[in-house]
């Protein structure tokens, strides 16, 4: 067993080793990773299949490793490990927590599910970039993340909305997902710009601008507060006028009919 010090310092150099190029599954980049991040219980058991029998497996506390119970054939005694995404490393030991200096895993807290529905009267147009025509009656609301690969398919298919809706205002809300580590300083500066073309350059891979004085974290911030407080907590979500939320890619005749 590593001593504690020696344990958090591989378990933190793990963390900032994670490759930022992910392996991408479902519709959408979550708070969790899961996102873009699996391990079935049957692809651990075969990974794992000489270190004992691998009974759970699921996200671990600390970002990039998903947390592992397994049964040692020889002894029959139950451990914990954790498993880096690059499904290389195994990890014995235990995490702790620097802020409450307590040990924190085998008890990894899951994410919270998105409602359906929020009050639509809390939805605010201030702290956005606007899509569409900005006097439009019709209204959408976008959380995105300027480097989540979902996003940028979904803001295609808002472009295509746009040109077949010319009543549609499309309000654009920045929520940089703590998963993507360099999308906090992308948003401010495209929210700080107001600028739709600095969101696309970051879709297509482009580099950003370091923010500067105009680039307030404060309206980022609100916003991001505000998709907490309601429950969003991934890539991109849409919600509707009336308070619908839906999370996800949808294309654009699936958009128009919901806008109906």
């Amino acid at each position: 067993m590593l001593p504690v010090s020696r344990a958090i310092f591989f378990l933190l150099a793990l963390a900032f080793a994670v490759p930022s190029a992910f392996a991408m599954s479902g519709e959408g980049c979550g708070g969790d990773c899961a996102s873009c991040h699996t391990l079935s219980l049957k692809e651990a058991k075969v990974i794992l299949k000489e270190m004992g029998e691998v009974t759970s497996v699921k996200p671990a506390p600390v970002r990039g490793l998903y947390e592992i119970t397994l049964v040692k054939a020889k002894e029959r005694t139950t451990m914990h490990a954790y498993l880096d995404y690059g499904k290389k490393h195994l990890i014995g030991g235990q995490i702790y927590d620097l802020s409450s200096h307590q040990v924190v895993g085998a008890t990894a807290v899951q994410a919270k599910p998105q409602p359906d529905r929020l009050d639509p009267a809390g939805l605010k147009s201030e702290g956005s970039i606007v899509m569409g025509n900005p006097q439009g009656k019709k209204k959408l609301f976008v959380f995105t993340d300027p480097e989540c690969p979902y996003c940028a398919k979904m803001h295609l298919e808002l472009q295509k909305v746009v040109a077949l809706e010319p009543d549609l205002a499309i309000y654009i809300k920045m929520y940089p997902l703590k998963m993507h580590p360099h999308a906090y300083d992308k948003a401010r500066v495209i929210l700080g710009g107001r600028s739709l073309g600095l969101l696309e350059k970051s879709f297509a891979g482009g580099e950003l601008p370091a923010p500067g004085a105009r680039d307030s974290k404060q309206g980022l911030d609100e916003s991001m507060r505000y998709a907490e407080s309601v429950g969003i907590n991934s890539t991109p979500t849409l919600v509707l006028s009336d308070g619908r939320i839906l999370p996800g890619v949808r294309d654009a005749a699936a958009l128009r009919k919901l806008l109906q």
